[in-house]
């Protein structure tokens, strides 16, 4: 048990400071880019304002890229090399016979299938 808390104490540390390192990827390269193309690299201060109301929607399209490259990174930086690995060691080989009890009664389920 104390070494599952561990671990997960580890991956809380690391996802953090992956996260931080993700954060300044997004608004400092991706978004000088984005700056570059468009003018600005934050959409922040952008909405509509209707009546004297302002409806900012700047905002959500900042928070959405930097959602999108954070799942991209995550996705090819942790995920994608992890079933690489599992692949290599045959994981999904690696599942057990099933027990002369299943076998039985799954003969007799497709037996009572037939029956019907």
């Amino acid at each position: 048990m104390r070494g599952n808390v561990v671990d997960l104490a580890v991956a809380v540390v690391l996802g953090a400071a992956f996260g931080a390192v993700v954060a300044a990827f997004a608004d400092d390269f991706i978004g000088g880019l984005i700056g570059a193309i468009g003018g600005s690299p934050d959409f922040g201060r952008a909405g509509v304002t209707v009546n004297d109301s302002t409806i900012v929607w700047g905002s959500t399209i900042t928070a959405l890229i930097q959602f999108v490259i954070v799942a991209a990174a995550i996705y090819f930086v942790v995920v994608v090399p992890m079933q690489a690995m599992a692949a290599r060691r045959g994981a999904e080989a690696d599942t057990p016979a099933p027990s002369d009890e299943a076998v039985l009664l799954t003969e007799i389920r497709d037996l009572l299938r037939e029956q019907r």
